[in-house]
């Protein structure tokens, strides 16, 4: 038994030892954050376990207002059941600029902090818009390697700021959520990720199809700092957070304190009812209560899809036009969304630590999303 244990024993320092030498230690964070808290993937409260930036609240913060109709009609049965069977954690909806219904589950309440995951991806689109209203960037055609000489050549001399925002980039980049050897992993659990992804290559022509690649927002982001000088946390606070009234302080994720780098594609923790705001800022054409805070026709193109072929992403946001109604949606990991559109007033939060499975790749949206937006409008008592 002591032979069997001292050999496991020099097995692992062997393996631990060529993670680190071939550059995968991240993975070791990985597994002692991931599965040893008993998870099986990135969870909800897990940014309490890197380092974050704070997006500070509104001085004149500005609450939502309470329906006079709040939380009267009960959740449908069907709700219900979503709700248990995917751990829902918060669930709002809001007619008008109004909370009409509002639960929290799991201990969770309206102040509550959560992992946003990709919906930070919406926000960052968001911040383009701005920056391109502010005079940082020209236009969503400029190029990157006007802030990036990196991508002056080849390929990448093609390669924008709206390819990026649109998930158009051709940029190499695997989108695996569950391998620990993807890209995808290493930038959520590795170091200074600055100078990794200014190496990566553009593998096929920028600005010609849709591929949905959290490098792209994460090259954006890096983007957006460069042109206005600001870390992406001081840009949102300033142009977006503050202005929209937001409540509570948020955080954003970073690579690590010393490099200071947001990860743009994912990771703003902060609750349902801020998470709202910005659906209602491009529900109401980019205005917040008369103020212009993004031009409205950049949010009119990012809600609508930039390739035919390609209907269910615009610029930051996904698209689905469903039962006669065009919804645009911010969506994260594990079934964070905000669902908004423009016909009948109506948004919707939910934020969790499940999804339903799809049964293909081949298939865009898993059910819940559905059941979510059916179920509200039955409570609403709208046809759909």
């Amino acid at each position: 038994m002591k032979k069997f244990l001292l050999g496991l024993l020099c097995f692992l320092c062997l393996v631990i030892a060529t993670l680190y030498l071939t550059g995968y230690g991240y993975i070791l964070k990985a597994v002692a954050m991931v599965y040893g808290t008993g998870h099986t993937t990135t969870f909800l409260d897990d940014y309490t376990y890197f380092d974050n930036r704070t997006i500070a609240k509104s001085s004149a913060a500005q609450p939502w207002a309470i329906s006079l109709d709040y939380n009267k009609t009960p959740e449908t049965p069907e709700l219900q059941n979503a709700h248990q069977k995917y751990g829902t954690v918060a669930f709002l909806i809001i007619k008008g600029d109004s909370i009409w219904h509002e639960q929290y589950f799991d201990n969770y309440n309206s102040k509550s902090m959560s992992n946003s995951f990709s919906m930070a991806k919406s926000y960052v689109s968001a911040l383009l818009g701005r920056a391109i209203a502010d005079g940082y960037i020209k236009s969503l055609d400029q190029k990157v390697s006007d802030f990036f000489p990196e991508y002056k050549e080849g390929l990448g001399a093609q390669l924008t700021v709206g390819d990026l925002s649109s998930m158009a980039s051709g940029l190499d980049w695997d989108e695996s959520y569950y391998n620990p050897f993807s890209i995808t992993t290493r930038a959520y659990f590795d170091k200074e990720f600055r100078e990794k992804m200014l190496h990566l290559k553009i593998t096929s022509p920028p600005g010609k199809s849709f591929k949905y690649l959290s490098g792209n927002t994460f090259l954006l982001g890096m983007v957006l700092e460069k042109a206005t000088g600001k870390t992406l946390t001081q840009y949102l606070t300033e142009s977006l957070w503050q202005p929209m009234g937001c409540e509570s302080d948020a955080l954003w994720q970073l690579d690590s304190e010393e490099s200071g780098l947001e990860k743009a594609y994912c990771c703003i923790a902060s609750n349902a009812r801020d998470f709202a705001r910005l659906g209602k800022l491009y529900r109401d054409h980019g205005k917040w209560n008369g103020k212009q805070l993004l031009d409205s026709t950049f949010v009119a193109t990012s809600v609508q899809p930039r390739f035919a072929e390609s209907p269910q992403y615009g610029y930051g946001w996904w698209l689905l036009d469903y039962k006669g109604i065009h919804f645009f949606m911010m969506r994260g990991h594990l079934g964070q969304y905000v669902i908004a559109n423009l016909t009948d007033d109506v948004i919707i939060v939910r934020l969790g630590h499940h999804t339903a499975s799809k049964p293909s790749e081949e298939i865009i949206y898993p059910q819940d999303i559905y059941d979510y937006i059916d179920e509200a409008y039955k409570m609403l008592g709208f046809r759909i």
